[in-house]
């Protein structure tokens, strides 16, 4: 067992950082959809939407979508994301469409044995690229371009 223990610990790690980000960038995940946009290094538009799936008292299911018109399939993908509200974790739990990953910890046979930490690692890098070059949300750069 303690030579799982801080594979899982970093895991764990992973999935809060994306809750917090997550929360930050979705207002504490009280609308069903939201849409920003972006602009890539060739300033090229980049859309990321997030729509609320599922939603109870404990969890959150999330379908996080970018897409790029000019760079088609590069930049484009699907990633769901349960949220767990009391633990405080995001998780990554399908990517581009695939069949979802089994719930925290439980590794499937036709799954590599890190695949799942590599997507909340996508995730997280993913999420850290969002604030770090910026988006806005689609009716404030709608507004913007009204005014002039």
């Amino acid at each position: 067992m303690l030579k799982n223990l801080p594979k899982t610990s970093h895991n764990q790690l992973v999935c809060e950082a994306n809750f917090l980000r997550l929360r930050r960038l979705l207002r504490g995940f009280k609308e069903r959809e939201y849409f920003f946009e972006g602009v890539n290094p060739d300033s090229s538009k980049q859309n990321i939407s997030f729509l609320i799936l599922d939603k109870t008292k404990h969890t959150v299911i999330i379908e996080a979508k970018q897409s790029s018109l000019k760079h088609k399939s590069i930049n484009n993908f699907i990633c769901r994301i349960r949220i767990s509200l009391d633990a405080r974790l995001a998780e990554a739990i399908s990517y581009q469409g695939e069949r979802a990953l089994p719930g925290f910890l439980i590794n499937s046979q036709t799954q590599s044995y890190d695949e799942k930490e590599q997507q909340n690692r996508f995730l997280t890098e993913w999420l850290e690229s969002i604030f770090i070059t910026g988006i806005a949300p689609s009716k404030e750069i709608e507004s913007l371009i009204g005014n002039d």
